[in-house]
């Protein structure tokens, strides 16, 4: 009884392995079955075109220029300075006015020169009397020649020392040498100063120098005269106009830079002395280019490529359909949002704009510049 049970059991153990064998199977077959037709499907799909901004390549001519960096100096600078001792008993200026040259700025203590002033000036009314008597006494020769010339002698004597005294005085009057805008106030009411003791910045700010260096190779293309403009970061949304007016005969001989010198309009006075600048100096020759936007452009170090848009046949559909091309170029010079093509490309072709790094060889596009940015040589970011 114990063997029929065994062979029983495995009977029906090897029926249960047949029939999960069969149910593996259809299950497979079916899978294999549905993957066949989604390959099929696959293959027969058509991708649709994808949506792309493009432009149409067009020679054009750019202005050359010399950049350089570039520090702001003042047609005149100077820190107004005692030019003799004395007690502070008026200061005639605020910190930051604007001043016309001549116009009062410090007045110091004069009461010992104006007692001395008053002293020399009867000297001298004296002295001019005796040489009248003496001069009136020698034409009638009652006086010898050398009393009169003593007299003459003493007379001016006493004139000088007045005139001496009037410039002393003067110099302790201490006013603006030029016309331009004060610095800090550097002193107080009532101190006593001593002489070179500093009082106040005193800048010319409109127009105002600016000087930048050029290296050796570009100091024969530079004239005095020719434009240029000046940016910084201090004033982002300005550009500066002004003209170049000496350009240094020598060269630095351990940088083998030459330095130049710009004169440019200040009206608002937005440059100050010392600012750092970005120079930008107008040759007079253009250069022709062939430029596409930047955003065009598919970096890569095995070189940079654009992707052409060309129109092909389908002889299927019976259309025309545009498909990219990659195609490898040269660049040169960049400006603003474009780049110079040397080399690859030729007017009239359309290469793409934006989202080259998602597109391939041969894919279908459609144009659509309806929210192309607009791309420009001189851009100027509201931002900035």
């Amino acid at each position: 009884m114990g063997s029929l049970d065994e062979a029983f059991m495995l009977k029906k153990l090897f029926f249960a392995a047949i029939g999960v064998a069969i149910v593996v199977g259809a299950i497979v077959y079916t899978k294999f079955g549905q993957f066949g037709t989604m390959g099929e499907a696959s293959r027969n799909m058509v991708q649709p075109p994808e949506t792309v901004t493009a432009m149409t390549l067009d020679k054009g001519a750019w202005e050359q220029t010399i950049a350089a960096t570039a520090t702001v100096t003042a047609v005149q600078g100077v820190t107004v300075s005692a030019e003799v001792g004395g007690r502070v008993v008026r200061i005639a200026f605020e910190s930051g006015a604007v001043v016309e040259k001549g116009n009062m700025l410090v007045k110091l203590d004069t009461a010992s020169e104006d007692a001395q002033l008053a002293s020399a000036e009867a000297a001298a009314a004296l002295a001019k009397a005796d040489f009248e008597r003496v001069r009136q006494l020698g034409e009638r020769d009652l006086a010898s020649k050398d009393a009169v010339d003593r007299a003459k002698a003493q007379f001016k004597e006493t004139v000088a020392q007045v005139g001496n005294i009037r410039a002393l005085t003067a110099k302790k009057a201490v006013r603006a040498p030029f016309a331009g805008r004060l610095g800090l106030r550097l002193i107080n009411l009532g101190q006593i100063l001593r002489e070179g003791d500093p009082i106040v910045s005193l800048q010319t700010l409109d127009p105002i120098y600016v000087d930048f260096s050029v290296p050796q190779q570009q100091v024969l293309r530079l004239n005095p005269g020719m434009a240029m403009r000046v940016t910084t970061d201090a004033a982002p949304k300005d550009i500066f106009s002004g003209e170049v007016i000496a350009v240094n005969p020598e060269v630095d001989p351990v940088t083998r830079n030459v330095r130049v010198r710009a004169l440019v309009v200040n009206p608002e006075e937005k440059l100050r002395p010392g600012m750092f600048a970005h120079v930008e100096v107008v040759l007079p020759d253009r250069q022709t280019v062939l430029p596409i936007v930047e955003t065009a452009v598919l970096y890569a170090p095995y070189g940079d490529s654009v992707f052409v848009i060309e129109k092909h046949q389908d002889e299927k559909l019976g259309k025309s359909e545009q498909r990219l091309r990659q195609q490898f170029v040269r660049l040169g010079r960049a400006r603003g949002d474009f780049v110079d093509v040397v080399d690859g490309l030729e007017a009239g072709e359309v290469v793409v704009t934006s989202g080259v790094f998602k597109l391939r060889s041969g894919m279908k596009v459609v144009v659509d510049n309806t929210l192309a940015p607009k791309a420009e040589l001189d851009p100027r970011p509201p931002e900035s």
